[in-house]
């Protein structure tokens, strides 16, 4: 693991880049946060002593938060790539990924684009389970989620 030093307000990740790195916070203080097409931030989470920070895309996946130091910071700076004791990381990379873009568009995205999201994300459980349960998931009401529907 090499070792960063990062003074306040320094980015050490942009939305967009190959996020292969992992940041694990010695000292200091970091967040990751996105920026909507409004230019609107929104904090994803705060890293303070002891917290590990990271994209959670897989590595060959554009990132889609920044990194930046609220603090000067020392940081750890580990590579993404499978461990020995983790044989098949993969199916755990894509889950944290689904749950990382999820919490983003909770923030950020309008109701339609949260239920397409949905659709793209979890094509074959529409049918699967009740509606009420696929707006509780998209934080609306059963009713809102019947007018998107109509409306599309």
């Amino acid at each position: 693991m090499k070792l960063l030093e990062v003074k306040k307000g320094g980015i050490i990740q942009r939305q967009g880049d190959l996020n292969s790195k992992i940041y694990l916070v010695e000292k200091g203080l970091l967040r990751s946060y996105t920026i909507d097409k409004k230019g609107k931030e929104h904090i994803f989470m705060f890293g303070p002593e002891g917290w590990v920070v990271a994209d959670t895309n897989p590595a060959d996946i554009p990132a889609e938060l920044f990194i930046d130091a609220l603090e000067d910071s020392i940081v750890h700076v580990a590579e993404k790539e499978p461990s020995k004791e983790i044989q098949n990381i993969k199916p755990l990379l894509k889950r944290l990924s689904v749950l990382q873009k999820r919490v983003l568009m909770l923030m950020s995205a309008s109701a339609i684009e949260r239920y397409q999201h949905f659709i793209k994300t979890y094509p074959n459980i529409l049918l699967r389970v009740p509606q009420k349960m696929i707006a509780s998931y998209l934080g609306i009401t059963p009713e809102a989620l019947s007018k998107i529907k109509r409306n599309l």
